[in-house]
């Protein structure tokens, strides 16, 4: 599933509508993106969902994805200038052991000079679904670059958080349909045979 499947059709002024979310994912052709889940930023007061909240929820789902045999990818930032990066600048453990990717950013979204993009084509993923922190700063950067470059999107609500609750609603609520499918981990499912 790409953007590009659910076009009202080339040079139309109708809006897009957002993707609906396939039954099942095909594990193959979907990555799951852990943006920013990192020691120092899980550890701010994030709301609605706290830091712990966050991480349970995506541990919960990069098991679906690890049990699918589908490709999980943990993003952190690397803050140009520093001769050394602020304590907690890696991925918290457990994220970090559970992923097949990780890309390090210098800027707020996860596809600019990273190489995200060709190494999930080269994969063959056309599909993301995102997780992480901050909702309306480093996973809707990337998943506005993620569009743009014609991935499907889902994004699961339960495994992301904002500073505040009323900048993670709006995302969620104003932004995200716009892109693709808002979803809870709970409600991700995979295909059988791939």
């Amino acid at each position: 599933m790409t953007v590009h499947d659910h076009q009202d059709g080339a040079g139309s002024s109708a809006p897009l509508s957002p993707p609906p979310l396939s039954p099942r994912l095909d594990p193959a052709r979907t990555a799951l993106i852990l943006v920013d889940l990192m020691d120092r930023i899980v550890a701010l007061p994030l709301a609605p969902h706290s830091g712990p909240e966050v991480l349970a929820a995506a541990l919960r789902l990069a098991g679906t994805f690890r049990a699918a045999g589908a490709t999980v990818v943990g993003v952190r930032v690397h803050r140009p200038g520093p001769a050394e990066q602020p304590p907690g600048s890696d991925l918290v453990e457990d994220i970090a052991k559970v992923c097949d990717l990780v890309v390090v950013k210098q800027t707020v979204g996860a596809f600019h000079g990273t190489g995200l993009d060709e190494r999930l084509r080269e994969r063959g993923i056309d599909t993301l679904v995102l997780a992480g922190v901050a909702t309306n700063m480093g996973v809707e950067s990337t998943a506005r670059a993620a569009a743009d470059h014609g991935y499907g999107l889902v994004f699961a609500e339960d495994a992301m958080s904002g500073l505040t609750a009323a900048e993670h609603r709006s995302a969620v609520s104003l932004d995200f349909p716009r892109f693709g499918t808002v979803v809870t981990t709970g409600q991700v499912r995979f295909t059988d045979g791939g």
